[in-house]
């Protein structure tokens, strides 16, 4: 069974994934208080590959995780230009998308998640290779920031699988037809 690509994001209400300073702090739901994953560690567990642009590999490192990896039981794909040692876990390539999900594709594994940034989403999108696009929207309107959807790539036609919400978060799984 070929292992299925998807996009599993968070986006504000008028479809930003980080401010125009690139932060995502502003990521939440309604009551601050509320404990939970959203869903996270029931998606995770059918995915073995993450795959991730340099600036949100930075973001990561820089910002939200400092000290831990935060993906260290994945097989990690950094797509940089960097000349940049692999690690056990985290390897940096420098190839097109197409070519490294292909190749992804031909080996056994789970499921291959796409966590952004939007220069990584778009080319996805250009060359048709995301399955499933697990799309999250919180309560917020952020006015500008970094699209999570750019232009230039035509119409794609999906089929809503399923919807949830939870703590003012909205959680739409979409397919392609």
């Amino acid at each position: 069974m070929k292992r299925k690509v998807i996009l599993y994001i968070s986006q504000s209400l008028d479809g930003f994934i980080a401010d125009d300073q690139g932060s995502v702090d502003w990521i939440g739901g309604n009551d601050h208080e509320y404990v939970s994953d959203y869903g996270y560690e029931s998606f995770i567990k059918d995915v073995d590959t993450v795959i991730l642009g340099a600036n949100t590999y930075k973001q990561i490192i820089c910002e939200l995780s400092k000290d831990k990896w935060v993906y260290e039981d994945l097989q990690s794909y950094v797509l940089t230009s960097e000349n940049i040692k692999d690690t056990v876990n985290i390897k940096y390539v420098n190839m097109n998308i197409k070519e490294l999900i292909h190749q992804l594709q031909q080996e056994k594994g789970k499921n291959i998640w796409i966590c952004g940034g939007a220069h990584v989403i778009d080319q996805c999108i250009k060359e048709h290779i995301i399955d499933e696009y697990h799309i999250t929207t919180l309560p917020v309107i952020l006015g500008k920031g970094i699209r999570l959807f750019g232009e230039g790539h035509g119409k794609i036609k999906l089929k809503l699988k399923k919807v949830k919400e939870e703590n003012g978060l909205i959680q739409g799984i979409y397919i392609n037809q």
